[in-house]
């Protein structure tokens, strides 16, 4: 048990304090939550980088808990920190998931869904088209580097154990998660006229020719038009993503300041 005695005792405070924090906020990002990543290597590589952190960040040893008490109102705080974060990337992925849920029921893809291996339910085609898309351009972009930026400039924005929900908190977020339904909708307008125009004209191919088995002729073309379409949109979603990522920083940051009492 002499081994022991190498690691002081307040550094190993130090390193839970950053441990605690590091491994929740990693645990509620998106990229990171998700099923695809074994648990013990999120508890790995969360361990890893806290060590890496331990030393060079600022961190108040006298917060470290010593009772159960103030143990449990440590974790509830820096679980509302994880869920700040993870919230204000997962809005980013739900905007384009939206749009290829529309736009996957508009070409009758309702009942046709995959196995999601993150969360394990029962996704659209497109959804999961539009999300990867999504996935490799925010990779691209950097956007893994904001995240673990945003985390290290929060030991210094908002100290450990420590949460402040403020109204213009709640207001951002609210005005995130109206911008899901509000952009999806706006990037699957183009396919949904489309796709509109096309069920139109084969209705009144229908009234003229009522021998024509319009069902039959009309499924596969929806099919056809909504991925050519589809096709077009993925530039779109790219602009889109680089804006998003672009002004990530900025983001982060700002839930930061606020929930560090700013």
């Amino acid at each position: 048990m002499e081994i022991l005695n190498i690691i002081e005792p307040e550094r190993f405070r130090v390193y839970l304090l950053v441990f605690m924090r590091v491994v929740i906020v990693l645990f509620m990002l998106p990229l990171f939550s998700t099923k695809i990543f074994p648990t013990m290597t999120k508890a790995a590589f969360a361990m890893v980088l806290s060590l890496l952190l331990y030393s060079v960040v600022q961190v108040d040893v006298s917060r470290f808990p010593m009772n159960a008490i103030d143990t449990g109102r440590l974790i509830i705080m820096e679980l509302m920190i994880g869920l700040t974060l993870g919230l204000c990337i997962r809005f980013f992925f739900a905007i384009v998931q939206f749009a290829g849920q529309i736009v996957g029921f508009q070409m009758g893809f309702a009942m046709i869904n995959v196995i999601d291996p993150q969360t394990g339910t029962n996704v659209s085609i497109m959804d999961q088209l539009g999300y990867w898309v999504c996935v490799v351009v925010f990779l691209t972009m950097n956007g893994h580097h904001i995240m673990f930026l945003s985390l290290i400039d929060s030991f210094a924005v908002v100290p450990i154990g420590f949460f402040m929900l403020q109204k213009v908190m709640l207001a951002k977020m609210l005005s995130l998660g109206s911008d899901v339904f509000v952009l999806g909708i706006k990037m699957g307008a183009p396919i949904i006229a489309a796709l509109f125009l096309t069920s139109s004209a084969f209705g009144l191919v229908a009234r003229f020719s009522p021998q024509m088995n319009v069902m039959i002729v009309a499924f596969p073309l929806k099919i056809l038009v909504g991925l050519l379409f589809f096709g077009l949109l993925l530039e779109t979603i790219i602009i889109f993503s680089r804006t998003y990522v672009a002004d990530l920083k900025e983001l982060l940051m700002g839930f930061l300041f606020y929930a560090g009492g700013g």
